[in-house]
């Protein structure tokens, strides 16, 4: 009965693929089997010495860096992530986020995580969100990896203008000093994962980094949904 009565309510509200805007059929969840397909996938984690471990050479000592999709200003992966940020689907963090747990478990599990943790948002933008789509995008990985999530490991105690139209070095200078260790969490000796939903310049990831890596006994990975191309 359930079935039958969800049949009706879809044939009235139908799911909607939050890729193409077409209507997802039965086993079909936030995006449809086609636009699944079209994920433009980077597959860095099969890839020693990556963008994004190059992106963070002389900036960062890291273990593994890499990031699961290509994002262009235009396109299937700009789409979700403008959805995810901005007109609240924050279910799309979470499917994201397991769908690469699910294809990078076996490098996770090489490197030998401890925990993830994510990029935080300062107060204000959380309020006029109401969610931080980084965590929500660390809650489907650790479904997908069963590596633990610690939220609010590090704190944003100042806020930052957008960094989406500035230079490499004035993201830096936008971002530097923004970011504090919540030290009531013991990270000695642990691996962290951290994760972010777009790397452009690296700039908030380094940032991040260096407050995790101030532990000397401390490893650090880098991890995102999309890296940005031209």
């Amino acid at each position: 009965m359930n079935a039958y009565f969800q049949s009706i309510i879809e044939l009235f509200y139908p799911r909607i693929c939050n890729g193409c805007g077409t209507p997802l059929l039965n086993g079909e969840s936030i995006i449809c089997l086609n636009c699944h397909i079209k994920l433009p996938r980077t597959e860095f984690e099969l890839k020693p010495e990556n963008p994004i471990e190059k992106l963070f050479w002389g900036r960062l000592q890291i273990k593994h860096a890499s990031s699961f999709l290509y994002f262009r200003k235009t396109g299937l992966t700009q789409r979700l992530i403008h959805q995810l940020k901005y007109k609240g689907r924050f279910e799309i963090g979470y499917h994201l986020g397991y769908l690469y747990g699910q294809e990078i478990k076996d490098k996770i599990l090489e490197i030998k995580a401890d925990f993830i943790t994510t990029v935080p948002l300062h107060a204000k933008k959380i309020k006029e969100r109401g969610y931080n789509q980084s965590d929500e995008i660390a809650k489907g990985f650790s479904k997908a990896t069963s590596i633990p999530f610690i939220p609010n490991l590090i704190k944003r105690i100042e806020a930052s203008e957008t960094q989406t139209k500035k230079r490499r070095y004035t993201r830096w200078e936008n971002i530097e000093n923004k970011f504090v260790l919540n030290s009531s969490i013991d990270i000695e000796n642990k691996h962290i994962v951290l994760i972010d939903d777009v790397i452009t310049t690296g700039a908030t990831m380094e940032a991040c980094g260096k407050v995790i890596l101030k532990n000397k006994y401390t490893d650090l990975s880098i991890l995102s949904i999309c890296f940005a191309i031209n």
